[in-house]
């Protein structure tokens, strides 16, 4: 399914039909455009990193929705369409103002991921480009009671807006332990060079203490199958002469390494590729700096944001944990 239709899917329930896509498509592509302000903003901090802008960004996304501080279903769906439709806005508009360019402004003729690559590129978009970026997407837009979903959720949970809850997630997903690796693989696979310095550079890397990026994940035992999709369009991406033919046939055979070498050094850990790894090559592949990476993940995540904030609203529950003091008692003042 197209991106516009999975947000469709987790923002209603259900898939939408050909009128209730066209809707959707008609209504994010009129909202692609950024308010005045929000432009400002993303001017002011074109130093900083992508994913810090886009949580700045993200924060004035609010000044021109109706009801900004509603907590009902057609104000949530309204304020999920903008937050959607925006976010490649600010990401595109931010790496052409660090490129010493102009942003570009939105095309409402074009799919939500082709669009985008025409933001960031100024050219029409290359179709295997476009449907790679979408696929991704998809592949990445929820992904159960991660970080930056709970911080979303219990934020929303206190009748807190949209918008705000938003923002706190793309607060969580910059740190590190959440936000991924997609660009320390691209590191890795420079530093390694050639395929018969695989072994060596992996066992050593496990000798040091230090991770393997793009291997392992805190919930998949097996590999992660968003791992599979990805390959699959790195492999188009490829074939169509949109990659580098050389990093690519590098990384399928990084990849048997590393994999081989986890087995022997860490059996029973079953570490196995994770969807970071054939991130870093289709999205370097389309033309996006590793540095951009997370915000990237998070213009595809942010649907699934939204639809967690949707159902946090209708349960209208405060996520309130309880906790068990451990330190020190009986204490009295000398």
């Amino acid at each position: 399914m197209t991106f516009e239709e999975a947000a469709h899917l987790l923002w209603r329930g259900r898939l939408p039909d050909s009128s209730e896509l066209t809707t959707l498509r008609r209504e994010m592509a009129a909202l692609r455009a950024l308010p005045a302000e929000t432009l400002h903003v993303v001017r002011a901090a074109a130093k900083a990193p992508p994913i810090d802008v886009l949580r700045m960004a993200c924060a004035t996304l609010s000044l021109d929705l109706a009801n900004p501080d509603a907590i009902t279903l057609d104000a949530d769906l309204a304020a999920a369409t903008v937050l959607t439709a925006r976010f490649p806005t600010v990401l595109a508009a931010h790496a052409r103002i660090v490129a010493g360019k102009e942003p570009i402004a939105p095309r409402g003729d074009l799919s939500h991921a082709a669009n985008f690559l025409y933001m960031l590129h100024g050219k029409e978009p290359d179709p295997i480009a476009a449907r790679a970026i979408d696929t991704y997407w998809v592949t990445v837009i929820d992904h159960g009671m991660n970080a930056s979903t709970f911080a979303a959720r219990v934020i929303a949970s206190t009748r807190s807006d949209m918008v705000s809850a938003v923002t706190g997630a793309i607060g969580a997903l910059k740190g590190p332990l959440h936000g991924g690796a997609p660009g320390p693989v691209l590191d890795m696979l420079v530093d390694i060079g050639s395929a018969d310095r695989a072994e060596a550079w992996v066992r050593k890397e496990l000798t040091a203490g230090r991770r393997i990026m793009g291997f392992g994940h805190r919930v998949y035992k097996v590999r992660d199958p968003r791992a599979d999709v990805l390959s699959s369009v790195a492999t188009e991406m490829s074939q169509a002469a949109l990659e580098d033919h050389k990093l690519f046939d590098l990384a399928r055979s990084v990849e048997q390494t590393i994999l081989r070498v986890l087995d022997e050094v860490k059996p029973g850990r079953n570490l196995r590729t994770n969807v970071e790894f054939y991130t870093a090559l289709v999205l370097q592949a389309v033309g996006l700096k590793p540095r951009s990476f997370v915000a990237t993940f998070a213009c595809g995540r942010v649907a699934g944001w939204c639809a967690h904030v949707i159902e946090q609203h209708a349960e209208d529950h405060l996520i309130r944990p309880q906790s068990e003091y451990v330190g020190p008692k009986g204490l009295t003042v000398d």
